[in-house]
């Protein structure tokens, strides 16, 4: 077992690795730039270092002194958490080269699946349903015009490389199809590096299922159920819930099936996620792996009692799950709204600034995974996240009325944040009813 790690990442997942570390009896190495010194949270670390300036391509971005802050730290392995390095091969690599270890699966594993052409042929090879679509990258617009005849419009271009929904649109037609075609490409090149784009056929008003899944070292492959994070704006998640509602038991089985045979066909280690579109009729498709712990993972470990961040350490120091499939119980239903520091009445605007009081919602079943406190300053270089707020209950509805209480009792002073708009969500009788999709934000609530 490991004896130091450090967390290369920042804010509230670099402390959910740091308390982990804690419980677990391992000494833990933060590292920080010049926006986040003086945080809190740092002093919970054993050590912390200094690794550049504010902006993330100035230190959370930067791997020599990542590796730097390793080496001085005397560190036996580095979790990425989410986000920044977490899902860069070549960071990975780096990694054990330096004979630290990655908290993550291997750089090839991670190398073929974070390019989403090629883990659209592993899924098909696993057995894997995908979208209709281009057998590989578009290579020219007659070729497009081709393809999206042949599979019928509406059609998405995606990119290959990255996410969020940068490269990415939707075509109608032949004469729409050409424009967009070029505009996802110089987005992905300007947001990835890489142009590279794919066609799918478009499936309107899908929902986004995703499943959790780990596997260890010695073949052994375990899923924790699905998540549903259809309630999203912009390709941004918002809210994510599990079990997901009115979906059908074999069809939820044969998700999680499915994404266990995608993470065993990869020979893929540790934590990951296997995402999926599921269309009104119930068929659902391949979209991607995150090979990665996600920022929704904790509402996983609610109804599972599995915390997911040990596992990953124990997994990548080469222990052998703590479970096995059977022993995974789905135990009522949970639900995380992701608190941000943006402002809903305009545009979602970003909303840095120095929150001057916090009052946190508590009771059973509640969670806040959060590093701000009041005094705390959000700073303009980073994702606008704050905080985690969770709620588990034995029912869906239970879960919703607990969220609206803590919701009326989150109190975030000198800054506006997202809380008052996840209550117009959660209040409209669709969630309620869990006929959401993701499209269901944009057509409700922004048009």
């Amino acid at each position: 077992m490991y004896n130091r790690i450090l967390i290369a990442n920042r804010g509230e997942i670099a402390l959910r690795v740091i308390r982990a570390c804690r419980e677990m009896g391992i000494e833990s190495v933060a590292v920080f730039s010049e926006a986040d010194r003086g945080s809190t949270y740092l002093e919970l670390a054993d050590e912390a270092y200094c690794i550049g300036g504010a902006r993330s391509n100035e230190s959370y971005l930067k791997i020599d002194r990542v590796i730097s802050a390793a080496e001085v730290g005397n560190v036996d392995a580095i979790h990425p958490g989410y986000g920044f390095l977490a899902e860069n091969a070549h960071f990975n690599e780096v990694c054990r080269s330096c004979e630290i270890d990655f908290i993550g699966p291997t750089p090839d594993a991670m190398q073929r699946l974070g390019d989403k052409n090629e883990a659209r042929a592993m899924a098909r090879e696993a057995n894997v349903p995908v979208v209709p679509g281009s057998d590989g990258l578009i290579e020219s617009e007659e070729e497009a015009v081709k393809v999206a005849h042949e599979i019928g419009f509406p059609v998405l271009i995606k990119a290959t490389a990255g996410g969020g929904g940068k490269g990415m649109r939707v075509a109608q037609n032949a004469l729409e199809l050409n424009t967009a075609l070029q505009q996802a490409q110089v987005e992905a090149e300007a947001a990835f590096g890489n142009g590279g784009v794919y066609l799918e056929k478009y499936v309107e008003h899908p929902r986004h299922v995703e499943v959790q899944v780990i596997a260890d070292q010695h073949g052994n492959v375990v899923h924790l159920w699905e998540r549903d994070c259809s309630t999203q704006r912009r390709h941004q998640k918002l809210i994510e819930e599990s079990p997901a509602p009115n979906l059908p038991v074999d069809i939820r089985n044969s998700i999680c099936d499915a994404a266990v045979r995608m993470i065993r066909n990869a020979n893929y280690h540790n934590a990951g996620t296997v995402e999926f579109i599921v269309d009104k009729d119930h068929n659902f498709y391949f979209i991607e792996v995150n090979a990665r712990i996600q920022v929704e993972h904790p509402v996983t470990e609610l109804v599972t009692g599995i915390d997911l961040i040990k596992e990953q350490i124990l997994v990548a120091a080469g222990e052998k799950l703590s479970f096995t499939q059977d022993d995974i119980v789905l135990n009522g239903s949970a639900i995380e709204c992701r608190i941000n520091a943006e402002d809903p009445d305009k545009n979602f605007q970003p909303c840095p600034g120095t929150i001057e009081s916090l009052f946190v919602p508590g009771g059973l079943g509640v969670r806040f995974d959060s590093h701000v406190h009041a005094g705390y300053t959000v700073p303009p270089y980073y994702d606008s996240m704050i905080g985690k707020l969770l709620v588990h209950k034995p029912t869906r509805e239970e879960a919703i009325d607990c969220m609206m209480r803590c919701l009326d009792e989150l109190k975030v002073g000198g800054i506006k944040t997202t809380a008052p708009f996840h209550k117009k969500l959660l209040r409209h009788a669709d969630f309620n009813d869990g006929n959401i999709d993701t499209t269901f934000v944009e057509r409700t609530f922004l048009d």
